[in-house]
């Protein structure tokens, strides 16, 4: 089975049958919107692991994490704030089989540490200081281990979450002394967990199987789970190909079955998808305000920007683009050929532009004519979106808004400026 590729035209009308200019008009721009059921589709295409843990950190609104509880998906959590999302989203604290949040992080604040002894939350350790933490706390409970097993992968090297230059998880030649720590305070090790990176093709995800046999190997029968992490890979372009769901889930259930067979007992299989969940569903619509020629180049500046999305900054990353024509009486002053265009938004900082590569190199990108009041949207921005948001330039992070069984929900209201500055005082003169 592989994931089915979303196409994104560049002239578009509206977004999973819903008009972008009515949109629009009623929620305002910068708006970001889903489309429950692409996250129900992607849900499903899982469904041969025996856990689907969704990573909320790629987009944790509630109706979010809502809906992905609804369908049977469990929640990783990496901060206490999290945490209390989850919970406030419905999801349970405490052990079970599989149990529905999980901690995973490479340290504790002393709230999350708080929390998850108070709640009995499932730890996924990310650093041996940590095993004594919780040791100290909450001695003879069951835990897990993230390694890192010295190599890693990703799109850019921020997402690269293995290998000797990430500060994430175990080093795999620390296993020994994880033990002896975890023996220190009746820890048993009951699961392990290895993520090296996003968008990890099928060679590198073989070598990922062969660290996980060895180490479970070292740490013995006192495995019950295995994960496999995330970074399942999402088509951004035109020609990307879809991940390979049958090949993942074919290397994952070898390496499941040769620990079973070695330990004598079941072993569980966990998958922690992000991004793959969420990006497909979301679009960023913005309102083009402003068209104009800087020597050679063409730009379209929109209301929304890194603010919004951080993500072409942050990683070079490409996004798909379309626009959406505004109807009027007089269109005159729209052609209809495409043309060479940069994209950029309204902060005051040179690296707003959204078609950019890695590094800040700024490219065009083909779009349609446009005219200023048409819309710009951006489509794969359901993840890492707007948890990235900022209120830099003291803009109000964007209003959210689920698309659900025919029915347009708003699912977070824009900041205003009382919310922006809540919190700040002038001190007395």
């Amino acid at each position: 089975m592989t994931a089915q590729m979303t196409q994104f035209p560049t002239l578009v009308e509206d977004i999973a049958g819903w008009s972008v200019e009515e949109l629009a008009r009623d929620y305002g721009t910068p708006l970001f919107v889903y489309d429950a059921a692409k996250i129900v589709e992607r849900i499903n295409d899982l469904d041969e692991f025996d856990t689907v843990r969704y990573a909320q950190k790629a987009n944790s609104n509630l109706a979010i994490l809502d809906l992905v509880r609804r369908h049977g998906v469990a929640v990783d959590a990496v901060s206490a704030g999290e945490i209390h999302r989850a919970l406030a989203a419905g999801y349970r604290a405490g052990p079970g089989e599989p149990s529905e949040i999980v901690y995973t992080a490479d340290i504790f604040d002393r709230e999350s540490l708080d929390l998850v002894v108070t709640h009995e939350i499932p730890v996924n350790c990310g650093s041996p200081d940590m095993i004594d933490q919780l040791g100290q706390r909450a001695p003879g409970r069951e835990i897990t281990l993230r390694i890192n097993p010295g190599f890693g992968h990703g799109h850019s090297q921020k997402t690269n979450t293995g290998g000797q230059q990430s500060k994430h998880g175990i080093w795999h030649e620390q296993i020994d002394d994880c033990l002896q720590r975890a023996a220190r305070y009746d820890l048993t090790i009951s699961g392990l967990h290895m993520h090296i990176g996003s968008g990890t093709d099928l060679e590198h995800l073989s070598q990922v199987c062969g660290a996980m046999e060895k180490i479970a190997a070292v740490v013995g029968p006192t495995i019950t789970s295995i994960s496999a992490g995330g970074g399942l890979s999402v088509p951004y372009r035109d020609g990307d190909e879809p991940v390979d769901i049958s090949g993942y889930t074919k290397l994952w259930n070898a390496t499941r079955q040769q620990l079973a067979e070695q330990f004598g007992h079941a072993v569980s299989l966990e998958i922690e998808p992000g991004r793959f969940l969420a990006a497909e569903s979301g679009s960023l619509i913005a309102e083009i305000r402003a068209i104009k020629t800087m020597g050679n180049n063409l730009f379209y500046l929109a209301d929304a920007g890194f603010n919004n999305l951080a993500r072409p900054i942050l990683y070079g990353a490409y996004h798909p683009m379309a626009i959406c024509r505004a109807e009027r009486e007089q269109r005159s002053e729209v052609g209809g050929q495409g043309q060479q265009v940069v994209v950029g938004g309204p902060l005051c900082e040179s690296g707003d532009i959204f078609t950019q590569e890695e590094g800040g190199f700024v490219c065009s990108r083909e779009l349609p004519a446009a005219a200023v009041g048409d819309f710009l949207v951006i489509g794969c921005a359901g993840a890492y979106g707007a948890v990235m948001g900022s209120n830099y330039n003291s803009k109000p992070l964007a209003a959210e808004v689920l698309l659900e069984n025919g029915k347009a929900h708003l699912v977070r209201a824009r900041q205003s400026f009382e919310d922006i500055i809540r919190g700040e005082t002038i001190p007395p003169q």
